[in-house]
């Protein structure tokens, strides 16, 4: 057809993702009739399209980033229809990949380890061919949440006041924001737990319904807990701790050394003080046996067996990922009385573990209150491992809308807002500093520069530092 040869015009084709080219390939190979033209121009249905992609803005997104043909041009030569028809269906791809977060690659923003799941393009030619109403079917791609869907009436309040005169201070904000919730898995769990990094918070969520609430203390923005979700395969009560290897190496290390050091405090008896343990190749040995200035300490790992100086406190909960994070209790509850409780490694701290273990496994497999009691005061180290699926989200939203449409707002402790509007608006954007959950914004901490033998990308530098 007009069309299959058109694709192969190398003018068209400059600029176009290879992945679109490929399924307009694969999807005209397979018919000859035109989705959007007639004898009289574009359809209806193809003016339904353009009109709704004219619309992005609305949707968080920027209408100029898609080059549409105009609806009411009359193609006069069957090369200028296949042409059309193209732009139409590159314009309507680009959509759909933006729809569900392809404007950037998040993982190269600092920070943040999520992939969003993108549209096959062939399945979206597919459908949007079939759909009666192809406007209805491109609003579909939007992400589904509720945050998401109250993010977007926001938007339109925003934007309707902005053309009133106003200049509402959210309206970036909520476009950031919007994004976040673009990177997020389609389906967050029927049970998921929701850590948020901007709002010192944890939810526990069922079947849409938060059941369970509670702080949580987050790494301070040098050690940054990181943004991704994985799913919670056990909870350890009465955990031993392994000492990770960052603060081997800046804390400790420097102390058995006869150095300086921040985390631990104290001098050369700085093992017995904390009760750490210390193994080479997984034996455990004597550390007066050891000389620390010449030791490889590539083999050497120190532990800390459960008890109430323990760093992990009673309860840690296990959710497998790259950065060795992990959620868990914390011995210095002082810090949970905190406005700004960034603190410490990457790892998130929480308040009453125990209550959340308990609700965890009892809507997983209806463990009594009385058995997880037991659990915690035996003393004993010991796995809960989980039956059904429980993700757990580590998310970074600085805004959130409440049940009534109002914008709440978090300090962005990491400051990341200006990074990820930078990245998704194609400018270097002016981060919004006003936060509704504490009355100053967190100081900005520079981040240390990293070791030369640390590796490259984005897991760089994280681990799973527990204080």
């Amino acid at each position: 057809t007009s069309v299959r040869a058109k694709l192969a015009d190398p003018a068209l084709r400059k600029g176009a993702s290879p992945d679109d080219l490929a399924a307009l390939e694969t999807f005209y190979g397979a018919r000859s009739e035109s989705i959007w033209m007639t004898d009289m121009g574009f359809s209806s249905e193809a003016q339904a399209a353009i009109d709704e992609v004219l619309e992005a803005d609305a949707w968080g997104l920027s209408s100029a980033a898609f080059d549409l043909p105009s609806a009411g041009d009359l193609p006069d030569s069957v090369d200028e229809q296949a042409l059309g028809e193209i732009k139409l269906d590159l314009a309507i791809l680009k959509y759909a990949r933006h729809a569900r977060g392809g404007r950037t690659d998040p993982s190269k923003l600092k920070n943040i380890d999520q992939k969003p799941a993108l549209r096959d393009p062939k399945v979206v030619l597919a459908e949007i061919a079939d759909a009666p109403q192809p406007e209805i079917y491109l609003q579909s791609l939007h992400p589904k949440h509720e945050q998401f869907r109250r993010l977007h009436q926001a938007l339109l309040k925003a934007r309707a006041e902005t053309e009133a005169g106003a200049k509402p201070r959210d309206m970036q904000r909520i476009i950031v924001n919007m994004e976040r919730w673009r990177w997020m898995p389609e389906d967050l769990g029927a049970l998921y737990v929701q850590i948020n990094i901007p709002e010192f918070m944890v939810y526990i969520v069922k079947n849409g319904k938060t059941i369970q609430t509670e702080k949580v203390v987050v790494g301070k923005p040098v050690y940054a807990t990181p943004v991704f979700s994985a799913d919670l395969k056990s909870i350890v009560f009465n955990p031993e701790w392994t000492v990770p290897s960052t603060i081997i190496r800046e804390d400790l290390l420097p102390r058995l050394r006869g150095g300086g050091g921040g985390f631990f405090g104290g001098g050369s008896s700085i093992l017995k003080q904390h009760k750490l343990n210390v193994n080479y190749n997984g034996k455990r040995v004597d550390p007066g046996s050891i000389d620390w200035n010449r030791v490889n300490m590539g083999a050497i790992s120190f532990t800390q067996a459960p008890g109430p100086t323990n760093v992990l406190g009673k309860v840690k909960f296990l959710y497998p990922n790259r950065h060795s994070v992990y959620m868990h209790d914390t011995i210095k509850r002082e810090l949970l009385n905190r406005d700004v409780r960034a603190e410490g490694h990457h790892c998130p701290r929480v308040a009453n573990p125990g209550k959340v273990a308990a609700t965890i496994l009892a809507e997983d497999k209806g463990v009594p209150q009385a058995e997880i009691d037991r659990l915690l005061a035996n003393g004993y180290n010991s796995a809960v491992t989980l039956n059904h699926r429980v993700p757990v989200h580590s998310t970074y939203f600085t805004a959130a809308v409440d049940g009534e449409g109002k914008v709440q707002s978090f300090a962005d402790i990491y400051g990341l807002d200006g990074a990820t509007a930078a990245a998704i608006l194609g400018k270097e954007a002016k981060a919004e500093a006003v936060a509704d959950n504490v009355e100053v914004k967190a100081p900005e901490v520079k981040p240390k520069p990293p070791k030369p033998s640390a590796s490259p990308g984005p897991a760089s530098g994280f681990s799973g530092a527990a204080p």
